[in-house]
């Protein structure tokens, strides 16, 4: 497999790209999503992070908004990461997401991970 290059790659929706056929197959799969929510619930053996890494305006919200709007809020949690305070900068950079990890049966999304905090303890 050879390299990935971004600038390579077209943000255009495909010539053969259905609008109206993409939104069904996009509503099934939210369906299908919210029914998995409630498996995951009542199991209560296993849980989901979702981590979200990218720059302002990307598109992070939107997508959440989007993917997990659908579910049952009770089980979805969302948890932003902005720049580490000074306690946080005096341990390990997982030190401030160990307990936003999420209990067994819920979903939870960082918006915008851990690795943030790692780059600014590399400058320090």
């Amino acid at each position: 497999m050879g390299k990935i290059l971004i600038k390579e790659i077209s943000t255009r929706a495909p010539k053969e790209f259905e609008k109206d056929k993409t939104k069904k197959k996009t509503e099934a799969i939210l369906n299908e999503l919210d029914d998995l929510q409630n498996l995951l619930f009542a199991e209560g053996k296993h849980s989901v992070l979702v981590i979200l890494q990218g720059q302002d305006a990307s598109g992070k919200d939107g997508l959440i908004r989007d993917v997990f709007g659908k579910m049952n809020p009770q089980g979805v949690t969302v948890r932003s990461y902005k720049a580490p305070t000074a306690e946080e900068l005096s341990h390990d950079f997982l030190w401030r997401i160990h307990h936003a990890a999420p209990a067994k049966g819920f979903i939870q999304i960082f918006n915008r991970s851990h690795y943030a905090m790692m780059t600014l303890q590399k400058k320090e």
